[in-house]
């Protein structure tokens, strides 16, 4: 018994999912950045930290992107999850704000984010 098949791939729809995929990406990160501003979690004294927040597309093609916290404290703030904090202005202050979204309570938070995003844009070709 032989069975015989014959595919053929719409590259128009495959580069429609690529390009999705990469703007759903793209609004994930902005997303995380978003909600870390919101959840309340960066050290707040001046608001320069949690201002300084920025996100650094140039990988964008190899869907790699990073969140950079830019001032000459933000190192030593977020690998000192133990210093004593002040919440008067940000309430959830606290060191290694990013680890939440890796192991944390939002750990499903990226996923959930960039799944709806690329069932947005993927207009119907992914349910």
């Amino acid at each position: 018994m032989s069975i015989k098949a014959t595919v053929k791939l719409d590259y128009s729809k495959i580069n429609k999912l690529v390009e999705s995929s990469k703007e759903a990406f793209k609004l994930t990160v902005e997303d995380v950045l978003k909600d870390i501003k919101d959840s309340m979690v960066v050290p707040k004294d001046t608001g320069n930290l949690e201002n300084s927040g920025e996100i650094d597309f140039s990988q964008i093609e190899n869907l790699i992107a990073s969140i950079v916290f830019d001032t000459p404290y933000a190192h030593r703030l977020y690998f000192h999850p133990e210093y004593n904090f002040k919440t008067d202005k940000n309430a959830n202050a606290q060191g290694r704000w990013m680890d939440m979204y890796i192991d944390g309570d939002k750990n499903n938070f990226i996923k959930e984010t960039y799944s709806k995003y690329l069932k947005e844009l993927s207009k119907g070709m992914i349910t």
